[in-house]
């Protein structure tokens, strides 16, 4: 089995039940959910004249290549109502792959270790919360060693 952490996102609705839902379409869709941290309000990054996010990280288990992974989320977000627009842009649902396994890939479609991950304080608080001792394959730093010097002061609070 495949072991991926994801980072589940969304501002626009009841983002609460987005991420609910989300969870379910991953289980049905991906593969079994065995860990999920707590939710976090974080400040929008990039376009900040937006909406406050709420983000969940997850582990998931799957048969799944990182490929088909990344081609299933696509399709959830479809589902779900997500329409792409402009980068940075609020939307109802976002999924992002940071790890797979320890994979490092450079694809079009999908680059893992997703290349943004010790810039983002987002995405590592609530990663640290289940996974604080794993080591990025390509940094060869852990996430809590991540975290610690990461540049990024956005606000970011358990919900």
């Amino acid at each position: 089995m495949n072991k991926t952490y994801l980072l589940l996102g969304s501002n626009i609705g009841n983002s609460q039940l987005q991420l609910s839902v989300a969870i379910k379409n991953i289980e049905q869709k991906i593969g079994t959910l065995i860990r999920q941290s707590k939710l976090y309000s974080t400040a929008a990054w990039g376009d900040t004249r937006q909406p406050d996010f709420l983000n969940q990280v997850i582990l998931v288990e799957t048969t799944l290549t990182p490929l088909e992974t990344m081609q299933t989320i696509l399709g959830i977000e479809k589902e779900m109502g997500r329409v792409r627009t402009l980068k940075n842009a609020p939307r109802i649902i976002d999924i992002d792959i940071l790890f797979f396994n320890k994979v490092v890939l450079d694809e079009p479609t999908l680059s893992l270790p997703h290349p943004e991950i010790q810039n983002r304080r987002f995405v590592l608080i609530p990663l640290n919360e289940l996974a604080s001792n794993f080591h990025h394959p390509v940094l060869g730093l852990s996430v809590h060693e991540l975290l610690e010097i990461c540049p990024d002061r956005l606000t970011v609070k358990k919900f």
